[in-house]
């Protein structure tokens, strides 16, 4: 199993077969699994039954666990991959939850109101959660991308960052807003005089000394603004239909969404700027942004699930 993940590593994969290959290894220990002999298809058609998970993460567990034993025919671990056959589940229709450029605005508003700037232990790090929320806003970054930057990669007169180990190792450089450039600089330059002079943290937002912003900070972060705007929501299953509740992945597909609408408004075709924003946001295919062209707007989304929720029946 090591083996398997090492070689996924190698070829850029990110570390999500490791969440269903535990499936797998907890599993095995509940049925007391001992050899491969036992491992068929009819056991993993049961094993797709009993996990207490909704449809569509079974259906990745099984896609994970399908490519793992692809990986022991191919060494020639054992002859047959018993997943070959197993059918998906029929996957929900995802309804992504996408912030007009209003409520970003009034998002990043929200968020920079909680930055307790009386207590100098938390003042960097609060000022830090805005600006990996104000890059994921205004340039479309993943949530770990901006919190893996380091001193280097923001060359304020440039005004580009460069984006390292990100998803399928695509590293990127790419121009900023001058708004993000400036509250960067303003940073760093209350960073040099909060700090110690001997700080050797490389990280560009910083937590504690040597590290950097935990992801689950910024995401505290968020959500607390996203309630002092009145937009918190749960996700909800409505028929076949899973309609999202924002998260800070929200706004990458909101910077997407809103960019190519933008274009549109001003007579320009959207398809010709797709090359461009793959490049930007560090898509490896291109199919991956044309997927953005398929999804609604702000004010759609809400007439959407306002139809939705009003007349569930008919759906």
């Amino acid at each position: 199993m090591e083996k398997y993940l090492e070689y996924r590593d190698s070829l850029g994969y990110s570390e999500k077969a490791m969440a269903s290959l535990r499936q797998l290894d907890r599993y095995l220990v509940t049925k007391n699994v001992t050899t491969l002999k036992e491992l068929t298809p009819l056991f993993f058609l049961q094993m797709r039954t009993d996990l207490a998970i909704n449809q569509n993460t079974i259906n990745r567990v099984i896609y994970a666990l399908r490519g793992f034993f692809q990986y022991l025919v191919r060494i020639e671990f054992c002859q047959h991959n018993p997943l070959t056959g197993i059918p998906r589940f029929k996957e929900n229709n995802i309804i992504p939850f996408i912030f007009s450029d209003q409520e970003t605005e009034h998002l990043l508003e929200a968020a920079w109101k909680q930055v307790r700037r009386e207590k100098q232990d938390f003042f960097l790090k609060d000022m830090g959660c805005c600006l990996a929320l104000q890059l994921l806003a205004r340039c479309g970054l993943r949530i770990s991308e901006p919190l893996r930057l380091k001193l280097k990669d923001f060359r304020a007169d440039e005004r580009t960052i460069y984006i390292r180990e990100t998803k399928f190792r695509k590293d990127r450089l790419i121009p900023i807003p001058v708004d993000a450039a400036s509250h960067l600089s303003d940073y760093l330059s209350l960073r040099n005089a909060l700090l110690p002079a001997d700080n050797q943290n490389p990280y560009l937002l910083v937590s504690n000394p040597g590290k950097g912003l935990p992801n689950q900070r910024v995401r505290n972060f968020f959500h607390q603004a996203v309630r002092e705007i009145g937009l918190a929501q749960p996700k909800r299953v409505i028929g076949n239909t899973n309609i999202s509740a924002p998260t800070p992945h929200s706004l990458r597909h909101s910077f997407a969404v809103n960019t190519l609408r933008r274009i549109t408004e001003r007579g320009d075709s959207p398809q010709n700027a797709l090359p461009v924003l793959a490049v930007y946001m560090g898509h490896k295919k291109y199919t991956y942004t044309i997927y953005y062209l398929k999804l609604i707007d702000a004010d759609q989304r809400r007439n959407l699930v306002d139809f939705m929720t009003s007349y569930p029946s008919r759906l």
